[in-house]
């Protein structure tokens, strides 16, 4: 079946050039392509592979799928059990890895799949050999290909430690020309009418590109990068407030690459400033330096001058309602307002509080139990260990009956990610209620911390959801994030919950014994209705009202996400308003 010419694929300037200098320098570590459906992703990392040089003896470079399903041994290669029995002696299977070799490794949804087996892919693809150990045989073989990885970033991101190992990311927008449109649909069905022939026109255009990456392959050990290249990366990366080293090697790898692309000796700034956004755009931390007068979604313009916010603004103020509200001079209508932490008293992470009564820990009236998804059972893990077959076997060289039994390894418990959905609405800058909120937060991650366990942090407010924390192991200091989460605006309780119940889904597919469990930090103080709203699981609705006069929406809430409830504790030593314990 004859695939798409990459030379024919209209537009795409940019994910082209960042894929050929993959292809010139696999040590670059892989492009990935985030973007919506029907974006071409497919058809360039497919048609990547018929332009790549042959192997010296005429043989065709690879190009091999990863499916979703895929298990590690598969992925790896395994030890062939059928050589144990036959000839009593421990032989290599090769895997999707080793069939890759020399070619082009296509993950397609790589945001879908479990992140060990992503991790393990970015390592063999960093060090080009891939190494499988068993029962104490080890079996080592190279494994240099061409990573492209893509996603669809509306069914879920990849976590920020696994996205920053890709060397190159690229996102795609929807958006395409009407002309683009009409050129698109003409080649379209002028291959699928002819596609040998449709092949045959453009097999010129497709061996000068073959050749051409045959000489940058050739010419880039001779790239030489002069010493203001290095510095120039260096004060790039430390400007974007990079983590790590990787960003300031791939950009070098990258610039190299694209001058022997362009047939240059040396790295020149053209090189450096043409892969720099493809570098940066998933390690960044800092938002970039913008020119006088322009304006994007990390430098928003100033909002008008219009004085400090005063303590109570009528009906919207810190006691109100801020669904929406566009009045001037309300609440949910001022400009984001910083509010630091304030230290609580801590939490307990631990099963056994979340079900106990407490003064700051009670069940909502009526709250059915934790709710679970249905059919899913926690696995046992002090269970006894399975015997270990294919073990078993090495061990006793075949012989029969076996001298000796061998087991499984006992299974680690499952991880767990702590989920806290923040509330940083205009309503909680009265009396402190972020600050607060936000030391409840900090408590948490370091309890979280300290268990090697998993957190991440949404933001709701300024009538948006915003990432104060993506997955990752949690921190041992979250405070600065926290304080630089700023509060204004309505409260999006539907956003965040809907989006909460999307990122569980996405990490179940991931690892079906993750354990979760969802913190709703809020004031309840909303009109938005949560009828219809998916539950979250595991999940505590933390309300932080602390007026005299309570709405108790809190306890609302957590009945209609099937979750517990408790009161926000108050800062060591301070009574609850109103004299309640």
């Amino acid at each position: 079946m004859s695939e798409f010419p990459f030379a024919a694929v209209v537009g795409l300037a940019e994910l082209k050039t960042a894929l050929l200098l993959n292809a010139i320098n696999p040590r670059v570590g892989g492009v990935l392509i985030s973007g919506p459906r029907g974006s071409a992703k497919s058809t360039l990392a497919r048609a990547l592979a018929a332009i790549l040089p042959d192997d010296g003896e005429g043989r065709r470079p690879p190009f091999v799928t990863l499916p979703l399903g895929a298990s590690e041994e598969r992925l790896t290669g395994s030890l062939d059990l059928q050589r144990v029995l036959a000839e009593r002696e421990a032989a290599f299977q090769p895997g999707l890895l080793a069939k890759a070799h020399g070619g082009v490794l296509y993950v397609d949804e790589v945001n879908l799949l479990p992140d060990s087996l992503v991790d393990l892919l970015l390592d063999v693809a960093a060090s080009a050999t891939n190494v499988v150990e068993r029962d104490g045989v080890s079996h080592s073989h190279p494994a240099r290909f061409r990573l492209i990885g893509t996603m669809n970033p509306d069914e879920g991101e990849l976590r920020p430690q696994l996205l920053d190992r890709f060397g190159l990311c690229l996102e795609q927008h929807a958006s395409v020309s009407v002309e683009e449109r009409i050129a698109i649909v003409q080649q379209r069905e002028a291959f699928d009418r002819d596609p040998q022939g449709y092949v045959a026109r453009h097999a010129e255009t497709q061996a000068a590109l073959t050749q051409r990456i045959r000489r940058a392959q050739s010419a880039l050990p001779e790239i030489v990068s002069e010493a203001w290249v290095y510095e120039h990366i260096a004060l790039g990366c430390q400007e974007a407030g990079v983590e790590g080293l990787r960003a300031d090697v791939t950009w070098h790898r990258a610039a190299q690459a694209h001058a022997a692309w362009r047939g240059a000796a040396a790295v020149a700034r053209e090189d450096l400033d043409v892969v720099e956004p493809w570098v940066l755009a998933h390690r960044r931390t800092s938002p970039p330096a913008q020119e006088p007068g322009k304006h994007s979604a990390h430098n928003p313009p100033p909002p008008p001058s219009s004085g400090t916010p005063p303590a109570s603004s009528g009906p919207a103020g810190p006691g109100g309602d801020t669904a929406g509200s566009s009045g001037q001079g309300q609440w949910g209508a001022m400009p984001p307002v910083a509010q630091k932490s304030v230290s609580v008293p801590a939490p307990s992470l631990s099963d056994s509080v979340a079900h106990e009564r407490g003064p700051d820990c009670a069940k909502a009236s009526q709250a059915p139990a934790v709710v679970r998804r249905r059919g899913h059972q926690r696995r046992s893990y002090l269970a006894s260990p399975r015997p270990d077959w294919f073990a078993t076997l090495v061990a006793n060289r075949g012989r029969w009956p076996w001298r000796r039994l061998e087991h499984r390894k006992m299974q680690a418990a499952p991880p767990t990610v702590h989920l806290v959905l923040l509330d940083t609405s205009a309503s909680t800058l009265g009396r402190q209620l972020l600050g607060r909120a936000k030391g409840l937060v900090e408590q948490l991650a370091r309890q979280a911390y300290a268990a090697r366990e998993q957190m991440a942090v949404l933001g709701f407010g300024n009538d948006g959801v915003t990432p104060i924390l993506l997955r990752r192991r949690a921190p041992k200091a979250l405070r600065e994030r926290l304080d630089n989460a700023d509060g204004g605006g309505g409260t999006p309780l539907r956003q965040v919950v809907l989006q909460a119940a999307r990122l569980i889904r996405q990490w179940r597919r991931q690892e079906a014994d993750l354990r979760i469990r969802t913190y709703l930090i809020t004031d309840g103080r909303t009109r938005q209705s949560l009828a219809g709203l998916p539950a979250l699981g595991d999940c505590l609705v933390v309300d932080t009202e602390q007026a005299a006069v309570r709405r108790g929406r809190g306890e609302t809430i957590a009945e209609q996400l099937g979750a517990r409830y408790c009161r926000l504790p108050l800062s060591a030593g301070r009574p609850r308003p109103g004299g309640q314990a």
